[in-house]
């Protein structure tokens, strides 16, 4: 995937597309499609920090009572922790009603 893209990108662009590539992995079981082409990561924010950077994805589920918003989100969370570049990720979660709940698991099982 790195030799693929183009040398004119940033580091951060650069980290930036391999998240998104490795999240094409994910899919969802009730469509067969990957959670990008779904459109359902809104957002990828990169911060500098000491070593790496830390991503922060913005993840909005296909339903306000979707049944596999916690795996798809837990398999987010663990794919850009795969990243090499990346240290730390943290998952924004909005348009689903155990949202804050979803949260605060993924914070406690911290990557």
């Amino acid at each position: 995937m790195e030799e693929a893209l183009p040398k004119s990108l940033s580091p951060q662009a650069r980290t930036e597309a391999k998240i998104r590539e490795a999240l094409r992995g994910i899919i969802d079981p009730g469509t067969g499609l990957d959670v990008v082409r779904m459109g359902l990561v809104k957002n990828t924010q990169l911060e500098k920090k000491d070593k790496g950077y830390k991503a922060t994805l913005t993840f909005r589920p296909s339903s306000p009572a979707c049944p596999m918003a916690f795996k798809l989100a837990w398999d987010l969370k663990q794919c850009a922790a795969g990243v090499d570049e990346v240290d730390t990720v943290e998952i924004e979660v909005e348009g689903y009603n155990r949202a804050a709940e979803l949260q605060a698991i993924l914070r406690e099982e911290e990557v």
